[in-house]
């Protein structure tokens, strides 16, 4: 998804105390006791809110206008501002046929680092993806196919890339 600009509103509170809150988001709200540390802290807020509704499988809202919000009565408004946020990208369920014994390798693996197999397999697929340089993307094939340097993985470019190696 793309990126996406909200309107936020920075009020000043009781004991010099500061709060950013959203108007498209009830309830997303961060607050700190200086005005720059609540606008930092606003940008987490409206993630950890956009986060919560992509999980429960719910619309994000437009972005109000800035001249359509509604200023409650004894709000002390600082200023207004838009908070940048990118919606996480959503996961799809896929069925990935793979060795046994290299899913039992992922599971130990996952688990040493507190993560899931699907956390995983995820990490290591942006890893391999995210190679630009065919001899890192060729390194990272040599090294998964174990000490045998017998390539376990059957796609068209790592198949091309190990034949190259070897």
């Amino acid at each position: 998804m793309a990126q996406r600009f909200y309107p936020a509103v920075l009020e000043r509170g009781p004991r010099e105390t500061y709060a950013v809150w959203f108007p498209d988001f009830p309830g997303c709200v961060a607050a700190a006791r200086s005005q720059e540390e609540a606008m930092a802290k606003a940008q987490d807020a409206l993630a950890l809110a956009v986060e919560a509704m992509v999980e429960r499988d719910a619309a994000l809202p437009s972005p109000s206008r800035f001249d359509a919000i509604d200023i409650p009565k004894g709000c002390d408004v600082v200023t207004m501002m838009a908070v940048s946020v990118e919606p996480p990208d959503p996961s799809e369920r896929v069925n990935v046929y793979l060795p046994k014994s290299l899913i039992a390798r992922a599971d130990r693996h996952a688990a040493d680092f507190g993560m899931s197999r699907s956390s995983l397999f995820g990490l290591a697929i942006t890893t391999f993806l995210g190679r630009d340089d065919p001899q890192g993307v060729r390194r990272a094939v040599v090294l998964a196919s174990g000490p045998d340097r017998r390539v376990q993985v059957r796609t068209k470019v790592a198949v091309k890339t190990a034949r190259k190696a070897g």
